[in-house]
């Protein structure tokens, strides 16, 4: 006994959606990401600069303990480096209560060092800052210094 496969009456229409459809879907959605688009890149620079402030912050708390534990500033020398590593027992390596960071010290959001100085501006004992999304120092906007400058 032989069955004839089963085909769906004529009457019944295939479903799916034309090449037209999906074109006119396509262009909906390109327009809509061309509108939207610009508008969250504005917003994921700006939050960069809220990153770079907030590390910022972290830092200053951590060069703050050094400071508590070790006496001292760190020198411009050892930098923020120091808060990983031990500094030599001559300067106060021997008090260093390190590391003083969870994951060692950060880049910026634009893939920089932080920059550490002595002293810092308007009677601040160091600076700590960014340079900014350009990388260079000044800059307006986006491009502007984050954090505690030096004068």
């Amino acid at each position: 006994m032989t069955t004839a496969p089963i085909h769906p009456p004529r009457s019944v229409r295939q479903r799916g959606f034309t090449l037209l459809e999906m074109l006119v879907v396509l262009v909906i959605i390109g327009l809509i990401a061309s509108l939207v688009g610009p508008r969250l890149f504005a917003k994921v620079d700006s939050s960069k600069v809220q990153i770079a402030d907030t590390q910022v912050r972290m830092l200053r708390g951590a060069v703050e303990s050094f400071h508590l534990d070790v006496g001292r500033l760190p020198t411009q020398e050892e930098g923020l480096s120091v808060l990983e590593h031990a500094p030599a027992e001559d300067k106060g390596g021997n008090r260093w209560k390190g590391p003083y960071l969870d994951e060692g010290v950060p880049k910026d959001p634009w893939g920089n060092s932080y920059q550490y100085a002595i002293p810092g501006a308007n009677g601040m004992p160091f600076a700590l800052f960014s340079f900014g999304a350009d990388g260079k120092r000044g800059g307006q906007g986006n491009d502007a210094d984050v954090g505690f400058l030096p004068p």
